[in-house]
């Protein structure tokens, strides 16, 4: 019995390699954040090596994204990092969200909640891991952008807007 089991999940295993996620490499970049607002070298190192693999349309795949079932969950990660913010995207987004969304990288970084933990991990992405040092530089450009959008657009235009609940 247990030699059945063994072979039917070696089998199981087998199978799902077949069935692979799509991957996140549409290289679209027209609506890139650094189209809009300017990023020092340094930043865009950093956030290169610590953001863009689930925050842009081009992820940097390790090895084992060729393993079943971990591709699943590292595509299902990359798409949910694109759904809260995606760099390569940015700049379609309205004003207000754009502001919000920068308020976000700094308050998450701030935070040390991204890059996330597991994705730093083992030494895996070992060149994602942040010094207080990137840190401050991510915030302090964040921060930099935001406050030129303060003085070159009214502020009601950097609000978003509640939507109307329907009666």
């Amino acid at each position: 019995m247990i030699k059945k089991l063994g072979i039917l999940i070696v089998l199981a295993f087998i199978g799902i390699q077949f069935f692979r996620p799509a991957k996140n490499e549409s290289n679209d970049n027209r609506y890139h954040i650094n189209t809009q607002y300017a990023m020092p070298n340094n930043v865009a190192t950093i956030m290169q090596a610590a953001c863009y693999d689930c925050h842009s349309n081009q992820t940097r795949y390790p090895w084992y994204f060729q393993v079943q079932p971990v591709a699943w969950f590292l595509s299902n990660h990359v798409n949910e990092g694109k759904q809260h913010v995606n760099y390569a995207a940015f700049t379609n987004l309205p004003l207000a969200v754009q502001y919000h969304k920068l308020e976000e990288t700094i308050e998450m970084v701030e935070k040390k909640e991204m890059p996330m933990g597991v994705y730093t991990a083992m030494g895996l992405h070992s060149e994602a891991k942040l010094s207080d040092a990137q840190r401050q530089d991510i915030i302090n450009w964040a921060a930099n952008i935001r406050a030129t959008m303060e003085a070159n657009y009214p502020a009601d235009s950097l609000i978003r807007k509640r939507k109307k609940k329907s009666s």
